[in-house]
């Protein structure tokens, strides 16, 4: 008798255990805004949703979606704070017209570069910053920097453009604050998704486009129809993307879900960044020799333009709102501070 009494106790103790982990199963479905055949922009997702249902014993998984199959790109930040979706991967910068300091969260012309972005957001207060944008807001989101790459090229063009007058009556598909700047320097600007700016550029609707490195670019084929692409990517030094989880679905999950999903994001940022780092020169060696492509290189009165131009964006918009002036002013103290470390431990470079 006491044999099955224990045998019940058990067996109960294990339905008990079971049940709960059942009900502490979570699946993120997750619509992105870049295609995972992109290597740095859409393929650390996939490589993200892996590790967590590895880490997690199968407790925690992520559905991807392909760009536009679940959530259009441009809606992902409003679908997951309403619950329409409980999480998305996307840029902040594709909100500023949400939310004015958003970009800052994604890309910056003239810096920060990738290792000091990263130390900004996690030593410094940007990931403080970062959440307490989307909260003041009115967002219910959680946000998690997931994915980073470094510079991208500065765009492709039909022509050579030697001044600032080049520029002017441009179409360009042009993304994030480096947009602004190239607005005051006389181009009609747009942000196009990815996968609409080769048949804008073929119908004429833009002139010129920039997206990303030269290994994302090149699956995209900007190279059969322009043939300049410029350097230094002076517009985006480095680039964020974020996992936004709604803040309902997070405050429900375990500890332990949220230590996995931080961390698999914190690994992603290195894995991103290595694989972005890896792959460019090949892309522009085989621009060069097998499309016929250009590989120009911005002079230095055109990059004192786009930076002269750049402070005159930054100071109007911090003007015009009060939490990116707060943001960009923290963001400068630690560059200033981080200055010091830059300026003499790093070689200089060429």
């Amino acid at each position: 008798m006491k044999k099955l009494v224990a045998g019940v106790a058990v067996a109960a103790a294990l339905a008990s255990t079971s049940g709960a982990i059942a009900a502490d199963k979570v699946l993120l479905k997750t619509p992105i805004a870049f295609s995972t055949s992109l290597p740095g922009l859409g393929s650390p997702i996939p490589r993200v949703a892996e590790q967590l249902d590895l880490m997690s014993g199968g407790t925690l998984k992520m559905k991807v979606y392909e760009p536009g199959k679940l959530v259009p790109a441009f809606e992902i930040l409003d679908a997951v704070s309403s619950g329409k979706i409980n999480s998305g991967y996307a840029t902040a910068g594709y909100w500023a017209g949400k939310i004015p300091a958003a970009p800052l969260f994604s890309a910056v012309p003239f810096g920060p570069e990738a290792g000091e972005y990263m130390a900004w957001l996690y030593y410094g207060n940007g990931l403080k910053l970062y959440q307490e944008m989307y909260d003041q807001a009115g967002y219910d989101i959680h946000v998690i920097p997931c994915a980073i790459i470094a510079p991208e090229t500065s765009g492709w063009f039909a022509k050579e453009i030697n001044t600032p007058a080049d520029l002017e009556g441009l179409k360009m598909r042009f993304f994030g604050l480096g947009g602004e700047v190239m607005q005051k320097l006389g181009v009609a600007t747009s942000l196009l998704p990815g996968g609409e700016i080769f048949p804008a550029l073929e119908k004429g609707a833009i002139d010129a486009t920039e997206f990303s490195m030269p290994a994302i670019d090149a699956r995209l084929g900007f190279h059969k129809l322009v043939k300049y692409n410029y350097f230094p990517g002076w517009h985006q030094q480095a680039t964020v993307f974020e996992l936004l989880i709604n803040g309902t679905q997070w405050n429900e999950m375990s500890e332990q879900h949220k230590a996995i999903t931080e961390n698999a994001c914190k690994a992603s940022m290195a894995d991103s960044f290595a694989e972005g780092e890896a792959i460019q020169h090949d892309a522009m060696i085989d621009n060069v020799e097998n499309n016929g492509v250009h590989i120009k290189t911005w002079s230095p009165e055109m990059l004192a333009t786009f930076r002269s131009t750049w402070e005159e964006v930054a100071a109007e918009k911090a003007g015009g709102d009060e939490y990116f002036a707060k943001v960009l002013a923290d963001m400068k103290e630690f560059r200033n501070g981080y200055q010091l470390w830059k300026e003499n431990a790093f070689l200089p470079r060429k």
